[in-house]
Parts: C-alpha cells; sequence; structure tokens
C-alpha cells in the first residue's frame, strides 16, 4: 500500500530538512549539486511552491520553502528524491536507497522565526567547520540573500520587510549574520525539525490547531540529540 501523502497548509512557510542513508554523502562533486538544484527549480514550478532559503550539505540538505497548494511539498519531494536517488546511483552504479527515509518537515512562525531559520540554514557550513564564512560556501542561498546574485528564489514578505532597496535590504541581512543565533532559536529549530513541529511560540502552534482543526502534538523535553554531520 502507497504511504499517505502529507498535506501542508498552503502558504505558510515549511523548514524542510532530508538527510542521506547512514550519514552517507549524497553528494560528491559539483555536477551532483547543479543536478539536484536543477530538479528542484523544475519542481518547484510545476508544483507550486517559493523557495527562500536552501543549504546544500554532503549529506543532508536544508529548504525554506512556501507551499501553494496542499501537496506541493509532498509531490515535490517525492519526485525531487527519487529522480536524485536514479541519477546518483547511475553514475556513481550502486543501487539503494541514498536518503535517511523521508523528508522532515516543520511549519515556521513567519513574524517571530522566518528570518532565524534563513540564518539558521545558510549556516550550516559554517556551524560544521566547512567554511569561517557563509559567502565561502558555494551550494546555499547566502549569496542571493546578502548581496543580490540572480537566483530563481522568491523573496518572503519577512525578508523584504528588511526594506524597500534591494541593496540596503541586502546589506540589512548581512548585518544579522554579525550577531550569534540564540541559544533557544537552535533549540528550537533542531527539536522541531526532530519532531515535525512548528518552529513557533505556543500562541502560534494553538492558532494553528484551532484554524486549522488539526492536532499538532508535542516535542519531548530536553535538547535534541546531537547529529552527525
Amino acid at each position: 500500500m502507497p504511504r499517505r501523502t502529507r498535506m501542508y497548509i498552503p502558504n505558510l512557510p515549511y523548514h524542510i530538512v532530508q538527510r542521506g542513508n547512514n550519514r552517507e554523502a549524497c553528494f560528491i562533486e559539483p555536477e551532483n549539486y547543479h543536478y539536484y538544484l536543477g530538479l528542484w527549480k523544475t519542481c518547484a514550478k510545476r508544483y507550486g511552491i517559493s523557495v527562500h532559503a536552501y543549504c546544500l550539505m554532503t549529506n543532508h540538505i536544508h529548504f525554506l520553502v512556501t507551499p501553494h497548494t496542499e501537496a506541493s511539498i509532498s509531490k515535490a519531494m517525492s519526485v525531487i528524491g527519487s529522480r536524485y536517488a536514479y541519477y546518483f546511483n547511475r553514475t556513481y552504479k550502486r543501487s539503494g536507497t541514498i536518503w535517511e527515509g523521508r523528508h522532515k518537515s516543520s511549519l515556521v512562525q513567519s513574524e517571530c522565526y522566518f528570518l532565524s531559520c534563513m540564518r539558521y540554514i545558510e549556516l550550516n557550513p559554517v556551524v560544521a567547520n566547512m567554511v569561517s564564512k557563509p559567502e565561502e560556501y558555494k551550494w546555499s542561498s547566502y549569496m542571493v540573500n546578502a548581496w543580490g546574485k540572480d537566483s530563481a528564489l522568491v523573496y518572503h514578505d519577512e525578508y523584504l520587510k528588511l526594506d524597500k532597496d534591494k541593496d540596503t535590504r541586502c546589506y540589512a541581512y548581512r548585518e544579522l549574520f554579525k550577531h550569534q543565533l540564540s541559544e533557544h532559536d537552535i533549540h528550537l529549530i533542531e527539536k522541531a525539525e526532530e519532531y515535525c513541529q512548528p518552529v513557533g511560540d505556543e500562541r502560534f502552534k494553538k492558532e494553528i490547531e484551532v484554524k486549522h482543526g488539526i492536532k499538532l502534538g508535542q516535542m519531548s523535553r530536553g535538547r535534541p540529540k546531537k547529529k552527525a554531520g
């Protein structure tokens, strides 16, 4: 029996994470990154997704996106995951899955945590000690959001509120990276990822439950398990 398609709330942002099977590499050489981003560009347009930020790490991916229909993310992730796995296995003469199960997703409270999630995603290579500054990492959206590099990204209202002028807005975004993310925000984002729960406060969660008639559940107490890679 096929797995049931997950339904997402249209026009609200989600932090999407998918990890390589057994923490093994999903990307080995530049061609892999280019191919994967090409799949995202095609599927985002086909299934109705606005992409705001991303980072392709060696063994996992992060995307901050807004779906325009309930099934947009599920359809896109299914096609992207299967096509990339086929490409990767064919290229490196291997077989089997490359992904650690299905992707994880966390609804994001825009007005409080959207920009924090952007920074969390684009700082991944720095936190992993792969680079010393986010602009040194080629496979993220940082150069688009911080320096205005041309891209197919769709800017979110919370990002656009930084300033009406593009250059000034990019400068304001870069200034955010001069300050470390708070331990509270990091903890919340990572716990939310682990349990597929919203990145938001209790008021936001209650509003979502009442408005959309869903039960979000609870995250366990304590800090999230430390991830390898």
